[in-house]
């Protein structure tokens, strides 16, 4: 498909709007919309507004809230939390959390509709939004149903079964439409289930393909990095975060969680592909282009499903198509995303020290040592890893990579030591003198070049990451969101709130006015500038 016929369909996937389709790109959106979970193909969470900038942020102030009411205790969790990041788009803004999604006027914050759900058994800790094309929307509950809903009313299209609640997948990301395929993913390590993605076609739901990330048997491509058929029907390697896209080399990139049995690692030995790693797929196929594993044979339940952002710049002289990972295993990777060379492997938390160096794909090669232990091991990084699924940002200004992460020193133990562990087979705690913080990572060179750190004891950086061309960038902490320099971590601006930031902050205009949108617990927040006009 050319670049304007796609663009087109991007176009009219965003409904009634009127659009340029020549300004639809891989890094840009127009400014008045938010159509995916994270803004665009690229995964960066930068948008190109300056309204709110760094000369007038201490003016920014409260417009309005919507608070979820009306919605049962969920099973064993509690009060919904906002983990979903709102899609915008002709004024409406669309969020889920688990079991519900929500139509409300982004003028007025009064809800249109809402669309509820009796979950089954599904995996209720989250579920992070919806994915639109045309006037419809895509959702999909945490037992495994992927529902279309007209946009207009929240009435169902269609529904189809995707995942079985009773073999413990789950099914909580946000669906990532591209050109005329909605992906979907699915999470679950209890089972010990073998991971898959699937494409799904927007008019009917009907399956268009599905790769899985093991290989399918002996003598497949990467079956060597497995011991024996059983492994991998059980390997798990789920895919329960959205990926990103590029239109230019049409290639899909998405990441891959832990293997299973998830610390007890004796009855897979091997690599364990695809597990822990960034795949790069054709999205019309599903064929895999090319792989690079962050966590070879994971044993610490290091899903690698972190966003892979997306962006280009200079290396050695040369412009460079690149991708992005700040991993769960505490280490920053950037790699040219049309082979997955590696440029930079550096851990990010502590030295890395599970792994004695890279191989020569750069990928950190694992210490035996470093496995989990009956009677613990010990590694200078967090136990169930230095990030997680919280929204990074990359600033093509300051060439920074921004995430939220953790450090510290942990303890990995085995609890069965059989021949053939079932389900967790261990578990990661015991977190010393942990320390939650904001990094900023060089590109070129995965150097940390400014970090602001919350001492232990007093609370943790909360949500994602949002990075603007007014020079700022937003995320969230125990008890408020806050405005930084993105050059030099310099706070510049807090607003207190009810909970912690749980999503990924997003802004658009809508009127001629900025916004900038925050979920904190079972709250929406909307801020712009005091006395700011059309």
């Amino acid at each position: 498909m050319n670049r304007f016929l796609l663009l087109t369909c991007l176009a009219a996937s965003l409904g009634a709007q009127t659009l340029d389709p020549r300004t639809l790109t891989l890094f840009h959106q127009p400014p008045d919309i938010w159509p995916t979970y994270n803004g665009d193909y690229s995964g960066r969470r930068y948008r190109t507004l300056d309204q709110i900038n760094q000369s007038n942020v201490g003016d920014l102030q409260l417009d309005w809230s919507f608070k979820i009411e009306g919605i049962p205790p969920l099973r064993g969790v509690g009060k919904a939390v906002i983990k979903s990041t709102p899609l915008m788009v002709n004024g409406v803004l669309y969020f889920t959390v688990p079991d519900h999604v929500f139509a409300v006027d982004a003028r007025t914050h009064k809800k249109l509709w809402q669309f509820d759900w009796q979950d089954q058994g599904g995996h209720l800790l989250g579920q992070r939004g919806v994915g639109m094309y045309g006037n419809w929307l895509y959702f999909l509950t945490p037992d495994g149903w992927f529902f279309s809903l007209n946009a207009k009313d929240g009435s169902v299209r269609w529904r189809k079964k995707v995942a079985d609640e009773k073999l413990q997948y789950f099914t909580t990301m946000s669906p990532l439409i591209v050109k005329n395929h909605v992906l979907i993913g699915v999470g679950g390590d209890a089972m010990d289930v073998r991971g898959y993605l699937e494409s799904r076609d927007p008019e009917t739901g009907d399956l268009e393909w599905r790769w899985w990330s093991e290989p399918q048997k002996p003598g497949d491509p990467g079956a060597d990095t497995w011991p024996n058929q059983a492994a991998m029907d059980h390997g798990g390697g789920m895919t329960w975060m959205p990926g990103t896209y590029d239109p230019e080399l049409n290639l899909l990139y998405w990441g891959t969680g832990n293997a299973n049995p998830v610390f007890a690692g004796q009855s897979r030995k091997g690599a364990n592909l695809w597990t822990a790693s960034i795949v790069a797929l054709n999205p019309d196929t599903g064929k895999l282009v090319w792989w690079f594993q962050a966590s070879p044979h994971d044993t610490h339940d290091w899903d690698n499903v972190e966003t892979p952002v997306l962006f280009d710049a200079v290396i050695d002289g040369k412009p460079r198509k690149l991708l992005a990972q700040g991993a769960r295993c505490g280490w920053f990777f950037v790699l040219d995303r049309t082979n997955g060379k590696a440029l930079v492997s550096k851990p990010f938390s502590g030295t890395g020290n599970w792994a004695k160096g890279v191989d020569d794909k750069g990928q950190p090669i694992p210490d035996p040592a470093k496995e989990p232990k009956v009677d613990g091991s010990m590694i200078d990084m967090p136990a169930m890893g230095a990030t997680n699924w919280q929204p990074p940002s990359y600033d093509p200004e300051t060439e920074l990579f921004y995430l939220n992460g953790t450090e510290g020193y942990g303890l990995a133990y085995l609890y069965d030591t059989s021949n053939e562990p079932e389900g967790y087979g261990g578990g990661g705690s015991e977190t010393f003198d942990a320390r939650s913080a904001l990094f900023a990572l060089d590109i070129r060179t995965g150097n940390t070049r400014w970090k602001h750190e919350i001492p232990h004891g007093e609370g943790s950086i909360s949500g994602g990451i949002l990075t603007t061309s007014g020079k700022l960038l937003f995320t969230g902490d125990s008890s408020s969101v806050a405005a930084f320099d993105p050059a030099t971590g310099k706070i510049l601006w807090h607003h207190r709130l009810a909970a912690p930031v749980s999503n990924g902050p997003s802004t658009w205009t809508l009127d001629g006015k900025q916004y900038v949108i925050v979920g904190a617990g079972d709250t929406l927040y909307a801020f712009t500038l005091k006395g700011a006009k059309p």
